[in-house]
């Protein structure tokens, strides 16, 4: 038996009970959780914007230690260390085809089986494939990457979504190009990543935008050089910023409609505003014919990053190991299991960063 976080129902609070794991079956992968990452999308999970199969064991961004490995494993042994894969591509469906792996049609096909049973007898379902929120884990084998040399386990965890989206939508979306301006709406965890991304792009001005001014101080560490406080002026203050002109580039880590609307305002004519936040399907923007035309800007969707995480990971353990990329500076707390409905609650307050559950 371990300890995990069980999510019993659509809208119903998280449990922390015991749950049995299976031994690792034919091409599976028992792995041992050293930290998980806390992210918007295992709230959005939890109150049925996203639907899974419940009850479910969420969390999806995580990383620990092989301790067993079932039949037909060759990819790692027990001892490796790994980083989870929320998202693994089948390689053969049209998207993978492409080589657009980050739009695989089977990547979420896990999450409807069953990875554990309650103490009492009920199948669970793992919410995003990995089931993260849990001591120790049972995964495919194609759900686990190895941790690349030199990183700490814990912080890696961050590397399997927050990390992969953030630095994928600057470098792989909007591909930002050095010298551009740069505004990230929402400064948690993946626009925390985002800033850090710009930076690293080599971007001139980078804007953070936010509810919250208790964030300025975590943005300017990621590499914000101005801080703008969420209103209604958004779009004018960010103008003013940058000449008159708007941002080359706005990336809306957030999935609100206003917000959308206000990071589409705030770029330039000709500018590119990638949407990466995972809002509800009642969020609805609106532009017209007219708009459209004028501004001439590209308004464009972001999935993971646009990331392949096979290709990308090598190259954010090389940023990381030569200090460009800090991993540490994406986490506002560290928490155990049962700190997680808290932490929920600050992502619906506009608080922190990343909090990181450590085992």
């Amino acid at each position: 038996m371990v300890r995990a976080a069980v999510l019993p129902a659509i809208g119903s609070p998280l449990e922390v009970t015991e749950i049995e794991l299976p031994e690792p079956g034919p091409g599976q992968v028992r792995v041992l959780i050293a930290a998980a990452g806390v992210c918007h999308s295992d709230l959005s999970l939890s109150n049925g914007t996203m639907r899974v199969p419940v009850p479910a064991v969420l969390g999806h961004e995580g990383a620990g230690t092989v301790v067993a490995v079932g039949e037909g494993v060759t990819s790692v042994a027990p001892g490796d260390g790994v980083v989870l894969n929320w998202a693994p591509s089948c390689g053969s469906c049209h998207p993978c085809s492409l080589g657009e792996v980050w739009l695989c049609l089977n990547a979420l096909g896990g999450a409807t089986s069953v990875c554990a049973r309650t103490a009492d007898g009920r199948d669970l379902h793992p919410g995003l494939n990995v089931a993260a929120f849990a001591e120790e884990t049972v995964v495919a084998e194609n759900c686990l990457l190895p941790l690349p040399e030199g990183i700490p386990l814990a912080e890696a965890a961050l590397l399997g979504c927050a990390v992969l989206t953030g630095y994928g939508a600057v470098h792989h979306s909007a591909k930002v190009r050095e010298g551009e301006t740069v505004a990230v709406f929402g400064v948690g965890g993946v626009g925390l990543a985002t800033l850090q991304a710009a930076r690293i792009a080599g971007a001139a001005r980078i804007v953070a935008v936010d509810v919250s001014p208790a964030k300025e101080e975590l943005a300017r560490r990621a590499g914000a050089t101005d801080f703008v406080i969420a209103s209604e002026t958004t779009a004018k203050d960010i103008r003013k910023l940058t000449g008159g002109n708007g941002v080359d580039v706005a990336v809306e880590c957030v999935g609100r409609a206003v917000t959308i609307r206000t990071a589409w305002e705030s770029t330039r004519r000709g500018g590119r505003t990638t949407v990466v936040g995972i809002g509800g399907k009642d969020q609805q923007v609106s532009f017209n014919a007219l708009e459209i035309f004028h501004w001439g800007r590209t308004l464009s969707g972001c999935v993971y990053g646009n990331s392949d995480p096979a290709r990308d990971l090598p190259v954010l353990a090389d940023h990381i190991r030569a200090g460009r990329l800090d991993l540490s500076a994406l986490v506002s707390e560290r928490i155990g299991l049962d700190g997680i409905p808290a932490a929920f609650d600050n992502m619906v307050a506009g608080k922190g960063g990343r909090a990181l559950v450590v085992f």
